[in-house]
C-alpha cells in the first residue's frame, strides 16, 4: 500500500472531490503509449490511402518547377519564384495528411482522461528542479515501469523486424530482376506495409500502458482515513455548525408547518403529548391530509395556534397516536383509518353547521375504529 509522508497508509479511493481537485491541477491519466500507437498507424495507413495522390502531385512538382529552362538558367528572381512555387504547390498537396495527422493527434491524446486544461500544471515550479525527487521518480514504479515499457519495445520491434525481414526475403532479393520503374513501385509497396506491420506492435505496448496508467493514476490519488475526515470536515463544516444549521432547518420547518395551521379542519389531541391537524378538501383531495404534527411543546404550539384561529379540537387519543406514528408530514392517512377519521371530520361538520344554523349540540363519538397494528399506547 502507499503511504503518505507521515508514513500513514493510503487505503482508501479517492473521492469526488479529490478527483476534482486533480483535475484542476493537471493530473489525469495519460498514455504516450497510445499517442505514440495512434499517429504512427494512422499516418502509416493515411499515407498508404494518398500514395497515389501524392505521387501524382510530386510528380507533377518535380516536372514543373524542377525542370528550368535557359531563360531562367540566367534569371535568379525566376529561380526564387520557381522555388516558391514548389514549396506552396507541396505544402497544399500535403495539407490533407497534415490535417488528419493533427486530428489523431488531439484525439489520442484525450482519449485517456478526456479534455483537460490546467492553468495551475502551466506554472514553473522550482520544485520540478529538485534532483533528489527527480531521482526519486527515477528509480520509482512508474520509472521502472517506464524502463520495462522501452525494453519492451525494442524487444518487439525488433523481433517483428526479423519476422518480416524473413518473410520478404525473397521478394527483396527478386526486385533486381525487375525494371527500374516496377522495382521502384513494388519496393515502395513492401516498405510501405512493413512499416506498417512494425508499427502495430506498439498496439501491444498501448494494450499494457492504458490499464497501467489508470491503476497508477488511482492509486497516486489514493487518500488516509486523516485525509477523508479533514476533507469531510472541509466540505460540510464542523459538527457544531451542521448541528446549527440542522437547528435552524426544523424551526424553519416548524415556523411552516405551524402557518398551515389555520388552515386545519381538526386538530385531533392526545389530548397533551400528541397533536395532528388534519385539513379535508373533498373536490380537492381523495383523502385526508396531515398538515402539521408534533408532540409535548410542539404539540401545545400547534393547540395555541389552532385555538387561536378557532380550529376545532377533538380530543381522541388513540387515533391521535396512530396519525401520527403511521404518518407523514402533508401525507395522507392511511387507509386503514379512513373510517375513523371519517367519523371525526363528520362530528366536525356537524359541530361547524351547528354553529351557523343551531339545532342540537352533536355528541362526539365515544371510540374511534383504530385497528390493532395501528394502536400505540
Amino acid at each position: 500500500m502507499a503511504e503518505n509522508q507521515d508514513g500513514q497508509e493510503k487505503s482508501q479511493e479517492p473521492t469526488a472531490k479529490r478527483l476534482a481537485d486533480a483535475r484542476k491541477k493537471g493530473q489525469v491519466p495519460r498514455s504516450r503509449e497510445l499517442n505514440t500507437m495512434a499517429i504512427t498507424m494512422l499516418g502509416l495507413a493515411s499515407i498508404i490511402a494518398m500514395g497515389p495522390h501524392l505521387a501524382s502531385g510530386f510528380h507533377t512538382l518535380f516536372s514543373e518547377q524542377f525542370v528550368l529552362g535557359r531563360r531562367d538558367m540566367f534569371d535568379t528572381s525566376a529561380m526564387m519564384a520557381h522555388l516558391v512555387k514548389a514549396i506552396g504547390d507541396a505544402l497544399l498537396m500535403l495539407t490533407p495528411f497534415f490535417g488528419v495527422m493533427l486530428v489523431v493527434a488531439v484525439l489520442s491524446s484525450v482519449a485517456l482522461g478526456g479534455f483537460n486544461v490546467s492553468f495551475e500544471a502551466m506554472q514553473p515550479k522550482l520544485s520540478k528542479m529538485d534532483p533528489i525527487k527527480g531521482l526519486k521518480r527515477l528509480f520509482s514504479v512508474k520509472g521502472l515501469m517506464e524502463l520495462v515499457k522501452s525494453l519492451g519495445k525494442f524487444v518487439l520491434v525488433a523481433s517483428a523486424t526479423v519476422v518480416v525481414l524473413h518473410t520478404l526475403s525473397d521478394e527483396l532479393l527478386g526486385l533486381s530482376q525487375l525494371g527500374t520503374t516496377q522495382a521502384i513501385g513494388k519496393g515502395m509497396t513492401m516498405v510501405a506495409w512493413s512499416a506498417v506491420l512494425l508499427a502495430s506492435t506498439l498496439i501491444v505496448m498501448a494494450l499494457i500502458d492504458v490499464p497501467f496508467q489508470l491503476w497508477q493514476h488511482k492509486r497516486d490519488l489514493k487518500m488516509t482515513q486523516q485525509e477523508v475526515r479533514d476533507e469531510l470536515k472541509e466540505t460540510e463544516g464542523k459538527p457544531e455548525v451542521k448541528g446549527r444549521i440542522r437547528q435552524m432547518q426544523r424551526e424553519m420547518a416548524q415556523r411552516r408547518m405551524m402557518q398551515e395551521v389555520p388552515n386545519a379542519d381538526v386538530v385531533v389531541t392526545n389530548p397533551t403529548h400528541y397533536a395532528v391537524a388534519l385539513r379535508y378538501d373533498p373536490d380537492e383531495m381523495h383523502a385526508p391530509i396531515v398538515i402539521a404534527m408534533g408532540k409535548d411543546l410542539v404539540a401545545a404550539t400547534i393547540r395555541d395556534v389552532a385555538a387561536a384561529n378557532d380550529v376545532p379540537q377533538v380530543e381522541a387519543p388513540m387515533l391521535a397516536r396512530a396519525i401520527y406514528f403511521n404518518t407523514e408530514l402533508n401525507q395522507t392517512i392511511p387507509a386503514a383509518l379512513f373510517l375513523a377519521v371519517a367519523q371525526l371530520l363528520a362530528y366536525v361538520f356537524q359541530l361547524r353547521a351547528y354553529g351557523e344554523i343551531g339545532g342540537d349540540i352533536p355528541t362526539p363519538p365515544q371510540d374511534y375504529p383504530v385497528p390493532e397494528e395501528y394502536r400505540h399506547d
